[in-house]
C-alpha cells in the first residue's frame, strides 16, 4: 500500500510526519545507533554495495514486530552476508541487542532511531500522535535506489513477507 491511502492504528487514522518514499527514488540519508563493543552508528552509505532490506517497526517488545522480526531473520539467513537486512525501531539499542539475544536474531541487524528521529522523518514513518515508528517495509538495490516500499496499512497487522524478499531476491 501506498502511505497516501489511510493508514490506521488499531482502526484509527494516524498521520505521518515526512514525505513518503516512493519506488524508483534514491533512498534518503539516515543516520541510526546501535550498541557493539560502544555506540556505533548505521548510515545508507554502510549499507550499499549490496541489496538491502529495512524492516521498519514500532517496537520490538510488540507481538507482530517481534513476529516480523523473527520471520525475516530466519527467511533471509539462507542469503548470508550477500544482502543488509536491518530492523529499525525507536527502542534503546540496548533493549534492541537483548531482544535479539533473547530471540537468536542473528540475520538482521537492528539499529535505532531514538536520538534524533531523522529516519522516521526522512522516510515517512514517525507516527505524529505517537512519536513512535509505522510498519514499513523497504527494499533497496546495492546502489541504495528504492526498489520495494510497504507501508502497511493497519500498524497492528503483519508486512508482506514474500512481496519483499522476492524485490530483495530480484536484486542480487
Amino acid at each position: 500500500m501506498s502511505r497516501s491511502d489511510a493508514v490506521t492504528f488499531k482502526g484509527n487514522s494516524i498521520t505521518l510526519a515526512g514525505q513518503e518514499v516512493q519506488v524508483g527514488q534514491a533512498a534518503p540519508d539516515f543516520r541510526l545507533h546501535y550498541f557493539k563493543d560502544g555506540m556505533q552508528t548505521l548510515t545508507l552509505a554502510d549499507v550499499k554495495g549490496k541489496p538491502t532490506l529495512i524492516s521498519v517497526v514500532p517496537s520490538l517488545d510488540t507481538p507482530v514486530c517481534a513476529t516480523q522480526t523473527k520471520t525475516f531473520n530466519e527467511t533471509l539467513g539462507a542469503l548470508g552476508d550477500s544482502i543488509n537486512a536491518v530492523t529499525v525501531s525507536l527502542d534503546l539499542p540496548f533493549a534492541m541487542n537483548r531482544f535479539c539475544g533473547a530471540e537468536g536474531i542473528t540475520n538482521m541487524q537492528s539499529a535505532s532511531d531514538y536520538q534524533d528521529r531523522n529516519f522516521g522523518n526522512g522516510w515517512g514513518t514517525l507516527i505524529e500522535e505517537l512519536k513512535i515508528l509505522t510498519r514499513a517495509i523497504f527494499v533497496l538495490d546495492a546502489d541504495g535506489k528504492v526498489m520495494h516500499v510497504e507501508y502497511v496499512g493497519e500498524v497492528t497487522e503483519e508486512p508482506n513477507y514474500s512481496a519483499a524478499v522476492m524485490a530483495l531476491k530480484a536484486h542480487l
